[in-house]
């Protein structure tokens, strides 16, 4: 089963209303996978800084925590809690130092995302509770997926829960199965990527981020997804820009896209796109197997 949700303003007055609507089209896919669920945001941010989305349930370490590892950067941390998460802000080129102090003094934070403009939030439960749980409808951006789970294939874990992410403001959400995916993970590993857990779905996002680090367009590397990764599919891609669609050649698990002035909107069933404002005068379809739709703010 699985829920996928995804929204692309065009409009920027609808910013502000951005996780409104995708938590109301993220309940909504709740019959789909009530096991966990999760969201990528991508609102305002700075190219010279890196947002880091960490899991990190003990909420008296925030201020120590900044404290302590601005003083190891020599730079100002900004930490803003989400519930058991919290967006740390630092300078892009010292992310690597910061992961490295926080894996060595706090082994017990885990990172869930890293990116100039993304921040990934996920949690077992109901989606309408995840999404409260973090206060997604108040927050704001330009675009924004997300995925609601059944566990079929491995364990109910926060960690297995989707979205994954494998490189900076890079996140995939998938409905389906892979057949080759421990292949694949071999290869991966053996260029360096290491994998949290055994969800197929991650493997698909390492492969789109190795594809793309040797040189691939998102286009380019979903297209060569067709014939690298084996199996039914639909993947929707987060990007700092914007995001693209994927159904594989048999296009067994259902989709569908909305496009008016004002955005485009993706489901795994047209209910989830209902209640989007003006989604009677938008073009609904189903997207074409094997076929890449892909949108970007330029």
């Amino acid at each position: 089963m699985c829920g996928i949700v995804g929204l692309f303003l065009k409009n920027e007055q609808l910013q502000p209303e951005l996780g409104e609507h995708l938590s109301r089209m993220l309940a909504t896919m709740s019959a789909r996978g009530p096991d966990s669920a999760g969201i990528a945001i991508y609102g305002a941010g700075a190219d010279d800084l890196i947002k880091l989305t960490l899991r990190a349930a003990d909420a008296a370490v925030d201020r120590d925590l900044a404290r302590r590892l601005g003083a190891v950067l020599k730079a100002p941390v900004d930490l803003v809690r989400r519930s058991n998460h919290v967006v740390v802000t630092i300078p892009r080129e010292q992310q690597a130092q910061a992961l490295a102090w926080l894996r060595e003094h706090h082994p017990e934070i885990h990172l869930v995302s890293a990116g100039s403009r993304m921040e990934i939030y996920k949690e077992v439960g109901l989606p309408e509770r995840v999404a409260d749980q973090f206060s997604l409808p108040a927050m704001q951006g330009t675009h924004g997926i997300g995925h609601t789970r059944m566990a079929t294939e491995s364990a109910v874990t926060t960690n297995g829960a989707h979205p994954f992410s494998t490189g900076a403001d890079q996140c995939l959400v998938h409905n389906g199965s892979l057949s080759n995916h421990n292949a694949v993970r071999r290869g991966l590993k053996r260029e360096g990527f290491v994998f949290e857990t055994e969800n197929d779905s991650e493997v698909a996002a390492g492969y789109l981020t190795w594809r793309m680090r040797e040189g691939d367009s998102l286009k380019q590397a979903l297209t060569s997804s067709l014939v690298a990764l084996d199996g039914f599919f639909t993947f929707v891609v987060g990007t700092r820009d914007g995001f693209a669609v994927l159904r594989d050649p048999i296009a067994c698990k259902p989709a569908i896209l909305a496009e008016s002035d004002d955005y485009v909107a993706f489901g795994s069933e047209f209910r989830a796109l209902s209640a989007l404002p003006g989604i009677e005068n938008a073009r609904v379809f189903e997207p074409e197997p094997a076929t890449v739709y892909a949108w970007e703010r330029r």
